[in-house]
């Protein structure tokens, strides 16, 4: 039987490569403010573990960043730099503690270096436009970076916001795994709730204008903040 290899067999492999859990950009180091909830007991059981990752899919992905991994793949494609850094901006200007800053920051600048090394740091990527203060175009925030790199597939904007609610999905409930503690099963579960959620979830991203995405999500803030000082911790945020 004679196969033909298409561009879409390429963009979902790509897709999957992205989503990996073995792609080296730190992310199952990082609870995004599971542990502390877990510390303070708002997090207990299965059900609470599913319940705080889908209202954290609806309150801080889809009313932010799957709209910005959208925007920078729309970006890159069109060679945007300006583009770009304003998403960026924006992106540093709305993460409230200084752990979820140096996640976003960090993973952003690993996968940089990720695309460097495989080759998909190829010539004709926009450079993001430096001003006063303004990060290098070397290193943008993780869903900036991740915009980018997927720009390079001929996936559209929707799939690859899926591809990245489902790899945030993965190490979340890895993350759950670990803090609770759940088993696998109990862990599989939730990733069944969660994949169930994210198409929604990227939908209403991807209606959002740049004045409708919003950042608000106070408890997991205060929460984060408190983390920095937990007397005992597996991740680091």
């Amino acid at each position: 039987m004679t196969t033909t290899t298409t561009t879409t067999d390429a963009a979902l492999l790509q897709l999957m490569w992205l989503a990996s859990p073995a792609l080296p950009v730190g992310g199952f180091s990082y609870s995004e403010g599971l542990e502390p909830a877990v510390e303070a007991q708002l997090v207990r059981d299965e059900a609470t573990a599913g319940d705080w990752l889908v209202d954290q899919l609806h309150t801080t992905l889809a009313r932010a960043e799957l709209a910005i991994v959208a925007g920078a793949t729309d970006a890159a494609r069109c060679g945007d730099g300006e583009r770009l850094q304003a998403l960026d901006q924006w992106v540093r200007h709305t993460r409230e503690t200084s752990e979820l800053r140096q996640q976003t920051e960090q993973m952003g600048r690993s996968l940089g270096e990720w695309m460097k090394s495989v080759g998909w740091a190829a010539e004709g990527t926009p450079a993001m436009r430096e001003s006063a203060g303004a990060p290098s175009a070397a290193q943008p925030t993780y869903p900036v970076a991740f915009g980018v790199a997927a720009s390079k597939t001929s996936a559209s904007p929707r799939q690859i916001a899926l591809t990245y609610a489902f790899s945030w999905s993965e190490n979340m409930v890895q993350a759950a795994i670990k803090a609770v503690p759940l088993g696998q099963s109990a862990g599989q579960r939730i990733l069944a709730r969660l994949a169930q959620d994210i198409p929604a979830a990227v939908d209403h991203a991807l209606a959002l204008d740049d004045t409708q995405r919003q950042s608000f999500s106070p408890m997991l803030a205060i929460l984060s903040a408190q983390h920095e000082t937990q007397y005992s911790r597996l991740f680091r945020s």
